[in-house]
């Protein structure tokens, strides 16, 4: 036997369907970002090669921009001014998450190791993530300063 149903209540189904109708928007603009932000790593690769064997500076370089521009992005949408709620999805999860790569680190990370490398891949193992977090820090923290040395301008130039 099922359970009574409360007198007004939609059936669990279409709550399912209404959940995904709501979703739809998130899911289409983290693609579109994650397809913006991949196409521009891509770029970068082909205009900076790491070639077979040689360190992968490329990928070390994108993450860590690809980090220094998250702690800009989330101090200015959380701080400075409230964005559109697809904002953040499109460009922190799609554009930034397409470009950064830390799957490719991963392989790049193995590579060094079977090629015998095994010290400059344990020394990129550790760096990368140490120093995307650090550009995450200082990034968040420059826009901060930045944002109070604005405030602190403009109030001084409306005192005088």
């Amino acid at each position: 036997m099922t359970a009574p149903q409360e007198p007004f209540s939609r059936p669990a189904g279409s709550r399912r369907a209404s959940s995904r109708r709501a979703q739809a928007p998130v899911v289409a603009v983290v693609a579109l970002g994650g397809a913006a932000g991949a196409t521009a790593r891509y770029a970068a690769g082909l205009a900076w090669p790491s070639p077979h064997g040689a360190f992968p500076w490329t990928t070390l370089w994108v993450n860590i921009a690809g980090c220094a521009v998250i702690g800009v992005f989330m101090v200015l949408i959380t701080e400075v001014r409230t964005a559109h709620p697809l904002v953040r999805p499109f460009f922190g999860t799609g554009v930034l998450g397409g470009f950064t790569t830390f799957s490719t680190y991963a392989v790049d990370v193995r590579q060094l190791i079977d090629d015998g490398r095994v010290a400059t891949g344990l020394a990129y193992l550790a760096a990368t993530p140490l120093a995307a977090l650090a550009a995450v820090w200082l990034a968040a923290a420059a826009t901060r300063s930045a944002r109070s040395a604005a405030i602190r301008a403009a109030l001084a130039r409306r005192q005088s």
